[in-house]
């Protein structure tokens, strides 16, 4: 009996040392890598890259060699695995799904470190993918035109089984932006047309063609078809004047920056023209059948040109 006990003991003493020692040996040769790599390569996408690559790796290898030794002492090793997996799917199942949604990321890759996305209420750009979360570095919320907030938001990788994702930079790789340009009843509305379209494709003519390309890549993976890719101006009537809206295509990280360079290049030209004006807020008074034209109070297109007509 104390034979047995000696044995057994010296068993589990060689199985502990040798999962210790091919674990030490696995971090240890992770450590090295990692430390070559931020040596060597300046590129940050290609590092991050293989740093990963380099953890996963390790995360396999660490497994298998802490495993492997005490296989051979497991008599029925899938009664083994179904009462482990019975009691870790009741007792961790929330980490259990993010560690499915994490697969499913290397696997369908929804989207990539880098991409900007938008899932629920969250959206930013996507600055690492971990085991149990990823990570989002936040646009939008309190800052307009999809720029950076500033603030890391960390995601549960569940949440793309529960939540739909939307992908700026998949796929088609560019959006669609609209200024709307609204002018007085008086306005020289076509003239005013006409230089809208001048300015929407001083700036936009080559990206429409990069775009078409983009466009044929995207029909093998997905139904995408776009029979006009360059800017156009649409015209509509409001109550307060006439409404036109320049419609271009942009790179998601350049909207707000294409948007200052149109309406700066739109106040200048406007402010040469004596028969085009922006609507804002008004009121006319006749007495005696002479018009009297004044400025009212109020934000710019806060119904504008509003007419009240008063007679003595």
């Amino acid at each position: 009996m104390l034979q047995l006990l000696l044995s057994t003991s010296i068993g589990l003493q060689e199985k502990l040392i040798a999962s210790g020692l091919g674990l030490f040996l696995v971090l240890t040769l992770r450590l090295m890598a990692i430390r070559l790599i931020n040596d060597q390569i300046d590129d940050p996408r290609v590092r991050y890259t293989w740093r990963k690559s380099i953890s996963y790796g390790s995360l396999i290898i660490s497994l298998f060699l802490v495993i492997g030794p005490w296989l051979p002492a497991i008599g029925n090793i899938s009664t083994f695995l179904g009462i482990i997996t019975a009691g870790l799917t009741v007792a961790l199942r929330e980490p259990i799904v993010d560690f499915v949604g994490w697969i499913f990321l290397l696997w369908r890759q929804p989207f990539q470190v880098g991409d900007r996305i938008e899932i629920g209420e969250h959206a930013g750009d996507v600055i690492d993918v971990r085991m149990f979360q990823f990570t989002l570095m936040e646009i939008g919320n309190w800052v307009e035109a999809d720029q950076s907030t500033g603030r890391i938001i960390h995601v549960p990788n569940s949440r793309v089984f529960q939540t739909a994702i939307a992908n700026y930079s998949k796929g088609f790789q560019y959006i669609w932006n609209e200024i709307p340009v609204l002018i007085t009843f008086e306005s020289d509305w076509e003239k005013a047309k006409s230089i809208l379209t001048a300015i929407a494709n001083e700036h936009t003519e080559q990206l429409s063609k990069v775009a078409q390309e983009r466009v044929e890549q995207a029909t093998k993976k997905y139904l995408i078809f776009y029979s006009k890719l360059t800017p156009i101006v649409y015209t509509s009537v409001k109550e307060s004047g006439v409404l036109l809206t320049t419609r271009y295509l942009c790179e998601p990280r350049r909207r707000r920056s294409t948007e200052q360079e149109k309406w700066e290049a739109i106040l200048k030209a406007f402010a040469k023209e004596d028969n085009i004006h922006f609507a804002y807020p008004t009121q006319r008074l006749y007495t005696n059948g002479t018009s009297f034209l004044g400025t009212a109070t109020g934000s710019i297109n806060t119904r504008p040109h509003i007419a009240d007509r008063a007679e003595r």
